[in-house]
């Protein structure tokens, strides 16, 4: 059995993780964890999309079927990190500006647990995922042959 597709997303996700809590955490000069998650340079989603449309280009070609499914798979998951999170971390701010203001009224907001407003990912943390994930696919393809 051939384990490269098994083991491409799973290494990449495991190696695009930590470069991203180094990365957050020398811009926030501290360890960051509470940035651990959604969003960051470079997007985990894209990374793993494309590591696995790049292992699939080089093994069976670009103009195998699922090359194709590789591709339309990764622009959904790029197009969803870039757009949708972050109308959801937008409304995720209104919420949270919503109940610092009813706290400070006094309207019973006090057990309001804060939102987390970073979710979605620019366009250059996806195109970090993008060239993360094209290394990663290489990587794979190289060690396991093609």
């Amino acid at each position: 059995m051939d384990y490269a597709y098994l083991v491409t997303p799973f290494l990449t996700w495991l190696i695009v993780g930590p470069i991203k809590f180094l990365i957050n955490s020398a811009r926030q000069r501290r360890w960051a964890f509470n940035l651990v998650g959604n969003g960051g340079f470079p997007s985990n989603h894209s990374s793993v999309v494309t590591s696995m449309a790049t292992l699939i280009a080089l093994r069976e070609g670009i103009g195998h079927p699922a090359f194709g499914v590789a591709v339309t798979l990764a622009f959904i998951v790029m197009i969803d990190a870039n757009s949708l999170r972050q109308h959801v971390g937008r409304q995720a701010a209104a919420i949270n500006q919503h109940a610092a203001g009813l706290n400070r009224l006094s309207l019973g907001a006090a057990n309001h647990k804060v939102l987390r407003e970073r979710m979605g990912h620019t366009l250059v943390e996806i195109c970090g995922g993008i060239a993360t994930g094209i290394g990663m696919g290489f990587l794979v393809f190289n060690l396991f042959g093609g």
